[in-house]
């Protein structure tokens, strides 16, 4: 009898335990296709979702391959229900294919013709189709491909578009490798979108991925549209794509709130994209100005849901989404499986940790007591009132200068959710503060002088969250978050991600008021790292010495 770390149950979730010698292997492969639900300190709980599963069927992995780990690493025998369940929900991806005719027209047809009755008489299906033909496949609207996948996810079939794509107007893109290289594992993540065309690569914050998105573009050379969180990301990519491509200054565009560029290569930030004007979206000429043959969507995990809509029109060009998680709070993982596409490329955060391409981290966990008064005021407080209250705690500001004097001359990142309290501790430290109200000139600025050193500390708001190049901040200081949000935590691990000049590892630390929903919420903030392998220890505020 095998003596594992993993304890698989029939309702298929699986139990980890973390003190098992084998627990670090583990956990690597059953990233692949569970998701972590619960990491509290000696047993971690996985569940085996239907969308896990088909993400790593469409990267590669097989029914065969998974049952293969739970046998490796389980230590009683795995259920047979759960077997069961996992060879015929593998099996339920590609009974369905999308194809496109030499005339252009889209069908959907099975292997299983009882498949293909049973969906195609549901209520929302139905209206996608037109007409079925001899051999027994469908017709699809021409509009609907993209509806049609969202629905067929819906109904457990998820289909295998094998429609193709539109050419898009060619554009010559190269590579600059003068004095540089994709990594292996970039090289392999551009190869596997290129091969599908359709799909999502999933990368650690600060392990290249807009060198991904470059390498995608000189593969492909066409027009391109860049889709990217705000306007500083756009100059960064920007930047990157000058500094690492043959494209010039000419041929990239802005379209942003400040800028209205449209050019061969055009980034455009997801805001500008679902701004409204008189009720309708005031800028969707752009999805159609160029001949696009590919979009790149940056941070899909932070998708804006208006752009889900938009893109199931967008299905006949070429989607790339770049994220560091494929975690989304709102729950539409499937939207971007079935719009942008699945998973093609997943690069554990501690896999690219060892081969030196990201820093090491050390993650803490500060907690801070609530003095009498404030205590029984957060007692005293409405639910809606009592998160902000926790986060908020006066303690934290003390805890704060004692973490700052501890990593004295380290570029340090203090980042919080509420503005008055970031207010405050940009006074008292004596520090210059980022939030979504400082224009953009002043952000890069401030983000420069970072860099250089002549700033050694940024008081920051969630603006600084994702897409922000910092390579030698070592030290980030979370005062306060939106809430149990896993997404934000690993964004904000990632701004400290980058190898150091300085040879300095990472230090991440979250304050947290003890016994409130501010320490029940980080409890859940943490799962994703936990999934990746980051341990966090507990250190009380007290304790801390400068």
């Amino acid at each position: 009898m095998p003596d594992g770390p993993l304890i698989v149950q029939s309702d298929r979730t699986v139990l980890l335990e973390v003190a098992h010698p084998d627990a670090a292997a583990a956990r690597h492969e059953l990233a692949v296709f569970a998701e972590l639900e619960r990491a509290p300190e000696h047993v971690h709980t996985y569940r085996i979702t239907r969308l896990g599963l088909w993400n790593a069927r469409a990267a590669g992995h097989s029914a065969d391959e998974i049952l293969a780990t739970l046998e490796q690493y389980s230590k009683f025998a795995v259920p047979q229900s759960v077997t069961l369940e996992i060879v015929e929900t593998i099996g339920r991806y590609g009974k369905l294919v999308i194809e496109r005719d030499d005339e252009g027209v889209l069908s959907l047809r099975s292997t299983d013709p009882a498949v293909l009755t049973e969906i195609t008489r549901g209520k929302k299906v139905a209206p996608l189709l037109t007409e079925r033909r001899d051999d027994g496949s469908w017709l699809i609207a021409p509009w609907a491909r993209g509806q049609l996948k969202q629905e067929l996810i819906k109904l457990g079939w998820p289909a295998d578009d094998l429609a193709g794509f539109t050419p898009g107007t060619p554009h010559a893109i190269e590579l600059d490798e003068s004095n540089w290289h994709l990594r292996d594992y970039q090289r392999e993540a551009v190869d596997l979108f290129s091969e599908h065309g359709s799909g999502v690569v999933v990368l650690p914050c600060g392990a290249g991925k807009t060198l991904v998105g470059a390498g995608a573009m000189a593969a492909i050379k066409t027009n391109t549209l860049i889709l990217v969180t705000n306007t500083v990301s756009a100059r960064q990519w920007r930047s990157e794509l000058l500094k690492r491509t043959t494209l010039t200054e000419d041929e990239i565009g802005e379209y942003s709130g400040l800028v209205k560029e449209v050019k061969p290569v055009t980034i455009a930030t997801y805001q500008i994209l679902t701004s409204k004007r008189s009720g309708s979206y005031a800028h969707l000429e752009l999805l159609d100005a160029l001949d696009w043959g590919l979009v790149v969507y940056d941070e899909v995990h932070l998708l804006p849901a208006p752009v889900f809509k938009l893109t199931a029109d967008l299905q006949a060009r070429r989607r790339l989404g770049l994220t560091a998680t494929l975690v989304r709070e709102d729950g539409r993982e499937s939207d971007v499986f079935s719009l942008i596409g699945p998973k093609r490329f997943d690069a554990p955060w501690k896999e690219i940790e060892a081969q030196g391409y990201i820093s090491p981290a050390n993650c803490y966990e500060v907690r801070v007591d609530l003095p009498y008064d404030e205590r029984m005021t957060y007692a005293a407080a409405g639910d809606d009132e009592r998160y902000r209250l926790a986060a908020t705690a006066p303690a934290k500001l003390d805890a704060t200068r004692r973490l700052i004097a501890h990593h004295e001359g380290e570029r340090i990142l203090v980042i919080g959710q509420y503005i008055d309290q970031l207010d405050e501790l940009a006074a008292q430290l004596g520090a210059p503060e980022i939030t979504g109200a400082t224009p953009v000139a002043e952000r890069e600025r401030l983000f420069q002088a970072f860099r250089d050193g002549d700033e050694k500390i940024l008081v920051v708001s969630k603006v600084a969250n994702f897409s922000i190049d910092l390579p030698e901040a070592s030290v980030a200081i979370q005062v306060s978050g939106s809430f149990g949000s896993r997404q934000e935590e690993a964004q904000r691990l990632g701004r400290l991600l980058r190898p150091k000049e300085s040879g300095l590892s990472a230090s991440f630390y979250t304050l947290v008021a003890r016994d409130t929903v501010d320490q029940e919420f980080a409890q859940n903030r943490q799962r994703f790292l936990a999934e990746q392998g980051y341990a966090y220890s507990i250190v009380d505020a007290d304790a801390l010495v400068a």
